[in-house]
């Protein structure tokens, strides 16, 4: 350590004062699926009504991070696995500072999924978008299978690279029997009691 640098940790705010003027505790909402199954709808949904609520809330997703943080990596597994990782340090700083963080990724394989979770640790929540491919296909509102399916974008998740799904998350949203709203409900009870989150 240089010799006028000092570790000041002790000086900070510590995030039990955060979560106590939040008045809820921070965590990180892991939501991974298919592309197209509902993930960056459902997860703006949930902000949108828990910032109503007062909540300190902030959704992260590809169309925040590609362009600026992440905007140096590509589609290749490895690009993937460093997307996320990315993502997950930085979540993992906003939890600490007590804010709920929805998370959307495909995070395609449980490697990369075990990755985030190792990083954020106890504060990590994953929860399955659940929409099978075929309901994706047909949604396809970015015309991207239609793409993977004609060979003019390779290695997409579903078509030519595969996607595992979640074994144990802590919330199964099967999204072709909810509506958005209604899976917007389920993840907000879901994480009330846990986060200690302020009723409607």
């Amino acid at each position: 350590m240089a010799e006028h640098i000092h570790p000041i940790h002790e000086q900070l705010v510590q995030r039990s004062e955060r979560e106590a003027a939040n008045g809820h505790r921070g965590g990180v909402v892991w939501l991974t699926g298919l592309s197209g199954s509902g993930k960056s709808t459902i997860a703006a949904a949930v902000e949108r009504r828990l910032f109503e609520r007062g909540v300190f809330v902030q959704v992260l997703d590809g169309d925040n991070v590609r362009n600026g943080l992440n905007g140096n990596l590509g589609f290749s597994l490895a690009d993937r696995q460093e997307n996320v990782r990315r993502v997950a340090e930085v979540a993992k700083l906003f939890a600490g500072a007590g804010a709920l963080v929805l998370c959307s990724f495909v995070s395609p394989t449980r490697d990369i999924r075990a990755t985030v979770a190792e990083i954020v640790g106890d504060d990590y929540l994953e929860v399955y978008i659940n929409t099978p491919l075929e309901e994706c296909e047909r949604r396809d509102v970015k015309g991207l299978y239609a793409k993977a399916r004609a060979g003019e974008i390779k290695q997409f998740t579903g078509i030519d690279s595969p996607y595992e799904a979640p074994p144990d998350p802590f919330l199964d949203l099967p999204t072709t029997d909810l509506t958005v709203e209604q899976a917007a409900t389920q993840l907000i009870e879901a994480l009330t009691p846990r986060l200690q989150l302020p009723h409607a």
